[in-house]
């Protein structure tokens, strides 16, 4: 069983604002991750990559022209030509408007989501590989002293497994895809409880591939395991108190302001 880790602390479910709150501002700016903050969240959802010149960036994509006024990798980029872009030049709350478009919004270092605010969490997902992003990040951490900060996150298995190697248990890390596959392929046969974990977390959606996968049973399973469940992306109100009866320790929304009413409601 895992050890107890400061990152889990707090009244459950934690309420992450998935991108900052991508719903509501551009994602992953500091306009969205600190309009989370100031609604009340307390988990920042986000992304890492690494630029061409080494900076630890926020930003989902593999390439840039989705969200802003760029085009290719992110990683052919240097930090400096990152921020001549335009972070809120897609970002349309409607369908028709774009009202962050030339207001300077731009791709922040993950430093700056940390100076935000002293209290907040983030949970960091790493989106690249062959980089070196998990030795970048094991230092920012160190040099920073914000093990208790940061969950690490890896969809990919080499990723996750390469991180948690370096950090030898002083920071939280969630399962890869393939672990949780393992995990509730194993709990479906009653093994879940002998499958060996290196892991915190399972941070999942409720059903994928027309399978569902946050069950009671699985939620028993992490529990005694002493794995958190954390459930993604979920903006639907009638969805998260479902989730919540189910006893998952987490949820992540696009639409924190949502999220927060739901949980606060007597």
């Amino acid at each position: 069983m895992p050890p107890h880790k400061p990152y889990f602390d707090g009244t459950r479910p934690l309420c992450f604002a998935h991108r900052g709150g991508a719903a509501l501002w551009p994602e992953n700016t500091l306009v969205a991750l600190r309009g989370a903050i100031e609604l009340g969240v307390t988990h920042l959802e986000t992304d890492v990559h690494l630029t061409r010149d080494g900076e630890l960036v926020v930003f989902h994509d593999t390439r840039l022209e989705r969200t802003t006024d760029g085009y290719g990798p992110i990683r052919d980029f240097t930090l400096s030509e990152l921020h001549e872009l335009d972070a809120g030049f897609r970002f349309s709350p409607d369908g028709k408007s774009r009202p962050w478009r030339g207001k300077g919004l731009r791709i922040p270092r993950l430093s700056e989501v940390f100076e935000l605010d002293p209290r907040v969490r983030l949970n960091v997902e790493m989106k690249q590989s062959g980089v070196g992003l998990p030795q970048a990040l094991w230092r920012f951490i160190e040099e920073r002293g914000v093990h208790d900060r940061i969950l690490v996150a890896a969809a990919e298995l080499g990723l996750g497994r390469e991180f948690r190697k370096i950090a030898r248990g002083r920071v939280a890390t969630s399962a890869s895809a393939l672990e949780v596959v393992e995990l509730w392929a194993a709990a479906r046969v009653g093994l879940g409880r002998v499958i060996p974990i290196a892991y915190d977390a399972l941070q999942v959606p409720p059903s994928q591939y027309g399978l569902e996968v946050v069950t009671e049973r699985f939620v028993e399973l992490a529990h005694a395991r002493g794995l958190h469940v954390h459930v993604w992306t979920i903006d639907d109100p009638s969805e998260m108190r479902r989730l919540m009866a189910l006893g998952v320790d987490g949820l992540m929304s696009d639409r924190p302001d949502v999220l927060l009413e739901v949980v606060r409601a007597p």
